[in-house]
């Protein structure tokens, strides 16, 4: 169940100090990618790093970490046994993602870490993170339609949503290339607020090689992502009094994976397909938009059609995600992801349903179709053996990525 609110996730951290700052994160796409890139700069630049963003990825402790490497499975879930206990015995009633966030915090605590790069679940304002009060900087990412239920219709309302987490006298860095209406909506909110907000466009880090950073190949909107993180590298670390190594961090840039997100992976162990398959959680119009751009410009070589195993949650924008990604002839092969640890409300929209969908975006020129049901693992075979050595790309849902990665990794094991 989702319930925003700040009360609750208060009463939790009543009585855990916050002695670390804090890099505040908001948006609707990119919001992990700034985070992974830049707290991986904060700790190669010399500060104790944690790190906690959503949703988890294969395990529910997988979201938090401490200078790049993931909590340990024994000491999350003794945390978490204590904030459940004091959840239960002061009646507190927390949602299951405000009892993650206190989790997160107390471990950072613990960890003594100096700072933590702090990913919002859902929105801003209200959200469970924004019970951080004085963070050395805020970022606000590209922002599209998602959670419309939650925030708002229009990208005008999404913004005002998410400029909550604009704190008085704390710079907040802004993706440039948002539409002129929500910039004005930042903009006026930062006024409100007491404010600043940071423009991030390409090129403005003239320190940073960028010639460098293009060659490794990433599209124009993760660009953007790692031009906010930057920015806002710049402006923690001067709060920090710590100097910026731009070798070094030029080092972490390089080295730093995000999964889920354009990710080339071997599904060989899986189905025996030789060619890797491009894996990314676009689960929105706005990531749709980018996936399909970059599918066109990477696979869709001499015309040709590309093979999909497409997964969604339910009551998502299906003809908003799949518009951008189809292309006549494709295929398609729906399925359903499994049950979600620690969210056990979100559901996947039934197979059947996206198919019809695809079919209706493709006004009936869909190749072939298939319905794999709740069958992850057959809904690769299915897509292996009719896409026989083309293009495949697994999207539609950060849990469908989970499901797969974890049938990877028990292939492994």
């Amino acid at each position: 169940m989702i319930e925003l609110g700040l009360a609750r996730v208060a009463r939790l951290l009543k009585h855990t100090p916050l002695p670390w700052r804090s890099v505040h994160v908001a948006g609707t796409n990119g919001k992990g990618s700034i985070c992974a890139y830049l707290s991986a700069m904060l700790h190669i630049n010399g500060v104790r790093c944690g790190r906690f963003t959503s949703p988890h990825l294969v395990d529910r402790w997988d979201c938090i970490s401490i200078d790049g490497k993931t909590v340990d499975e024994s000491l999350f879930r003794e945390v978490e046994a204590a904030v459940r206990r004091h959840n239960f015995s002061r009646s507190i009633g927390g949602t299951e993602f405000e009892l993650l966030t206190a989790t997160a915090f107390e471990i950072f605590t613990r960890g003594k870490v100096q700072a933590a790069v702090v990913e919002c679940g859902l929105g801003g304002r209200l959200d469970a993170t924004n019970v951080l009060k004085a963070p050395l900087v805020t970022v606000i990412s590209r922002i599209g339609l998602d959670h419309q239920q939650f925030l708002g219709e229009s990208l005008e309302q999404v913004a005002t949503e998410k400029a909550g987490i604009m704190k008085p006298g704390v710079p907040c860095v802004v993706d440039a290339t948002n539409p002129e209406s929500v910039m004005k909506v930042l903009n006026l909110c930062a006024g409100l607020t007491g404010a600043k907000t940071v423009t991030s466009s390409l090129g403005t880090q003239d320190k940073f090689a960028w010639k460098d950073i293009r060659e490794l190949g990433l599209e124009n909107q993760q660009l953007m992502n790692l031009s906010c993180a930057i920015v806002a590298l710049k402006l923690a670390l001067r709060q920090l009094g710590k100097p910026l190594d731009i070798q070094k961090s030029m080092a972490a840039i390089r080295d730093v994976k995000w999964p889920g997100r354009l990710q080339r992976v071997s599904i060989q162990k899986l189905t025996g397909r030789a060619q890797d398959i491009l894996l990314d959680g676009a689960h929105n119009a706005q990531a749709a938009e980018l996936l399909g751009f970059h599918v066109g410009r990477t696979l869709r070589t001499a015309g040709q059609s590309v093979t999909w195993v497409i997964a969604a949650s339910r009551g998502k924008d299906l003809k908003g995600i799949l518009r951008p990604l189809l292309k006549p002839g494709d295929d398609v092969v729906a399925v359903e992801f499994g049950v979600v640890d620690g969210m056990p409300w979100v559901l996947p929209a039934a197979a059947k349903t996206i198919l019809e969908t695809a079919d209706g975006v493709l006004e009936g020129l869909c190749g072939r179709k298939r319905d794999a049901g709740r069958d992850v693992l057959g809904a690769l075979q299915q897509a292996t053996k009719i896409g026989a050595g083309g293009p495949l790309v697994i999207a539609g849902s950060l849990y469908l990525v989970s499901d797969v990665i974890r049938l990877l990794r028990d292939a492994d094991a």
